[in-house]
């Protein structure tokens, strides 16, 4: 769904970072990058609401489902005013940031991915999640190690290097325990991004992690 000239003008961005050449190439961020991302929201819509009804595709121009262009610099040292790469998360319909359970597509020229769970969530969701872990180890394993799930995903993301605070150093999960993230990851090649199935292996590949984020919804009180 996406032209090869899309990876082109994320290449060019790359290497003209700067706001006159945004503004001048303003007309192909939108044909090449705007456009092919919002029609394939759209077209996600359908999938999401057979499998993760109460996850949104959302074509909002201010806080839907394709996420700003522009970079936030003011902590950073990397002053480059733009984003070379694109993203687009389909949100749990109470979530309101990047940090909630979410699906998530990951474009640019260098590495394509999708990714399900939750990202640095806040201490509180993050507890709840190491709790529901504690509390049903048998079953985050059966989930965690469903071939149906590791045939797609693994588990990706930050760990503590020392058990957190209140969780027994000889809990059969304690690795999963110590993890500060809770996501997964996907790759995609190319010709994946480019193809004429994106649409269909994200819908089959999202549908797969369905146990995965039902449990992370559970944990958060939200549900899927």
């Amino acid at each position: 769904m996406f032209p090869k000239a899309t990876l082109k003008f994320l290449d060019e961005l790359a290497a003209n970072n700067n706001r006159a050449w945004f503004a001048e190439n303003k007309p192909r961020y939108e044909a090449l990058v705007r456009e092919p991302a919002l029609d394939f929201i759209d077209a996600m819509a359908p999938a999401l609401q057979s499998f993760a009804p109460h996850f949104r595709a959302d074509l909002r121009q201010v806080g839907g489902s394709l996420m700003r262009v522009y970079r936030d610099t003011r902590f950073a040292r990397d002053k480059t005013p733009y984003k070379t790469n694109i993203g687009i998360q389909f949100r749990h319909e109470l979530g309101k940031d990047v940090h909630a359970p979410g699906f998530y597509l990951h474009i640019s020229s260098d590495e394509c991915f999708l990714a399900v769970g939750c990202w640095h969530p806040d201490s509180t969701a993050l507890g709840r999640i190491r709790d529901l872990v504690a509390q049903k180890p048998e079953r985050w394993f059966a989930l965690r190690d469903d071939p149906r799930f590791t045939t797609h995903w693994t588990l990706s993301g930050d760990s503590l290097s020392r058990p957190p605070r209140g969780y027994a150093a000889d809990h059969p999960a304690i690795e999963d325990l110590k993890r500060k993230d809770f996501v997964a990851i996907a790759p995609l090649s190319l010709s994946d991004v480019t193809g004429t199935g994106l649409l269909e292996l994200t819908s089959a590949q999202f549908a797969a992690a369905a146990p995965f984020m039902s449990f992370l919804c559970e944990a958060v009180e939200v549900q899927y």
